[in-house]
C-alpha cells in the first residue's frame, strides 16, 4: 500500500511539474500576442498538423539517438526511450527557465540510467558546441545562396526599432549577483556540512573532472559516421519543418529551399533569444518573410504558426514525457525482475 501511494504521489509530482512549466512558459504572451495567435489558427490549413507533428516529433527522436551516441563512450548505454522522454522534458523545462532544461534533462536520465550527471552534462555541451558550429555553416549556407540577406534582416529588425529602446539590467549586474547566490549557497554547505575550503576545492575538481569526461566523448565514438549522419538528418528534418510551413497558407506556398534556409536560421536565433522562442521567434520569421515581400498580416501569421506547431509539441511531448518516463521504467524493472525469476 505504501509503495502505491508512493508511485501515485510521484506521478502527480511530476504531472504536477509539468503543468506549471506549461504556465509558466506562456504566462508572458500578451493580449496582442494572443489575437495574433487566434489569427494564425483561424487562416491556416490545419490538415498540416499531422505531418508538421510527425517531423517535429522526429526531430527530438533523432536528437535523442545522436546523444545516446554521445554517451556510449563513457560506459553506458541508456534506453532509446529514456533518452527520448528526458530529452522532450528538458525542452518543456527550457520554455519556462532558459539553460535549465540541459541540466534538467541530464538529471532525469543520471535518475533512472544511474548515469553520473556531471558526465552527462559534459555530453551536453559538447552537443550545443556542435549545434553552434551546425548553425553557423546554416547561416554561411543562406548566404552563399542569398547574399546581401542578412544585412537586410538587421535593417529591418534591429535599426528600425532602435529607438523603441527598454531599460533593462546590465549583464555583468545579472553575473554579480549569480556569483554572489553560488558564494552564499556555498558558504551555507560548507556551514552545515563542516567543510573546508580544502574539500570544495576538492569536489570542484571532481566536477569538472566528469564535465571532461563528458566533452572527451568524442574522441572515443566508434560511431562517427553514424553521429555525422545523424547530425545531417536533424538538421534537414529542422529545413523540413520550415519547408512543410509554407503551405500552411495560400500566400506562402510558393516559397522554397531557399526561403527555408532563411527562417531556419533567423528562428533558431529567436529559439535563443527568449525562453522557448515566446514573442522572438514569430517576430523575426515575420521580418524575414516581409523581406520576400510578404503582406505583413500574412507574415506574422505564418510565424506564429510556425512557433505554435513547435511549442504544441514540446507542450504535449514534455507532459507526457513527465508521466510515462516512471510509468515505463517501472514496467521495465518489472520486465527484469520477470526475467530473473526465471
Amino acid at each position: 500500500m505504501k509503495k502505491r501511494t508512493s508511485t501515485i504521489l510521484q506521478y502527480l509530482f511530476f504531472f504536477g511539474l509539468g503543468i506549471f512549466l506549461v504556465w509558466w512558459s506562456i504566462k508572458d504572451i500578451d493580449a496582442n500576442s494572443w489575437l495574433q495567435i487566434k489569427d494564425a489558427l483561424r487562416n491556416a490549413r490545419l490538415f498540416l498538423i499531422v505531418p508538421v507533428f510527425i517531423v517535429l516529433v522526429s526531430s527530438h527522436y533523432v536528437r535523442a539517438l545522436r546523444w545516446r551516441l554521445l554517451i556510449e563512450p563513457l560506459g553506458y548505454r541508456p534506453a532509446t526511450m529514456n533518452t527520448f522522454f528526458s530529452v522532450l522534458i528538458g525542452y518543456l523545462t527550457n520554455m519556462a527557465v532558459p539553460r535549465l532544461g540541459e541540466i534538467m534533462k541530464c538529471t532525469m536520465l543520471s535518475r533512472f540510467e544511474k548515469i553520473p550527471t556531471e558526465k552527462l552534462i559534459g555530453t551536453i555541451i559538447l552537443e550545443r558546441i556542435i549545434d553552434a558550429i551546425c548553425l553557423l555553416l546554416v547561416f554561411a549556407i543562406t548566404l552563399l545562396i542569398q547574399p546581401g540577406l542578412y544585412s537586410q534582416l538587421v535593417n529591418e529588425v534591429f535599426i528600425a526599432s532602435s529607438g523603441e529602446k527598454e531599460k533593462t539590467i546590465p549583464g555583468y549586474v545579472v553575473a554579480l549577483i549569480g556569483i554572489f547566490i553560488i558564494a552564499v549557497i556555498v558558504a551555507i554547505w560548507m556551514w552545515v556540512k563542516k567543510k573546508s575550503i580544502t574539500d570544495v576545492k576538492q569536489l570542484l575538481q571532481n566536477i569538472l573532472q566528469r564535465v571532461w569526461q563528458g566533452l572527451s566523448a568524442v574522441q572515443h565514438l566508434k560511431k562517427r559516421s553514424q553521429f555525422i549522419a545523424l547530425t545531417i538528418l536533424l538538421w534537414s528534418i529542422y529545413l523540413c519543418g520550415g519547408y512543410i510551413g509554407f503551405y500552411a497558407f495560400q500566400e506562402t506556398e510558393q516559397y522554397g529551399i531557399k526561403e527555408a534556409f532563411t527562417i531556419l536560421s533567423a528562428g533558431s536565433i529567436g529559439m535563443i533569444v527568449t525562453p522557448g522562442g515566446i514573442g522572438a521567434y514569430a517576430y523575426l520569421i515575420e521580418s524575414t518573410m516581409q523581406l520576400y515581400g510578404l503582406n505583413q498580416t500574412i507574415a506574422v501569421a505564418f510565424g506564429w504558426i510556425l512557433w505554435i506547431a513547435q511549442t504544441v509539441v514540446i507542450l504535449i511531448g514534455g507532459l507526457l514525457s513527465l508521466v510515462l518516463l516512471p510509468i515505463y521504467n517501472k514496467k521495465k524493472l518489472s520486465a527484469s525482475s520477470s526475467l530473473n525469476i526465471q
